[in-house]
């Protein structure tokens, strides 16, 4: 049997990163900082909070997604591990598009 892989979390939080605080998106999960684009290693799966890494998950580059939404690219700082979420409505773009023209080619 398989099970669900998608557990909606939607929680305000508090930024790891830059400490800012963060609102819920109120339309689906949110799971990374709106200001700074950064998240945290928490899950295995979205929402299960089952990953005990807990490493800052970083903003390195974005990919174009279905339907044409963005996908931002992170790499964990303490596992080394490459995770894709989606940009929400509310992200900051501008640094998004920053990330992007300054990674290394």
């Amino acid at each position: 049997m398989e099970t669900k892989k998608f557990k909606m979390l939607d929680e305000a939080f508090i930024c790891a990163n830059c400490h800012q605080k963060v609102s819920p998106l109120k339309y689906t999960a949110r799971d990374h900082c709106p200001n700074c684009l950064c998240s945290l290693h928490l899950d295995n799966n979205p929402g299960d909070r089952a990953n005990p890494c807990h490493g800052l998950l970083i903003p390195i580059d974005a990919e174009k997604g279905k339907n044409d939404t963005l996908k931002i690219i992170y790499k964990c700082t303490k596992c080394g591990i490459i995770k894709k979420n989606k940009m929400a409505l509310d992200d900051n773009y501008d640094l998004l598009l920053n990330i992007i023209s300054n990674k290394e080619i």
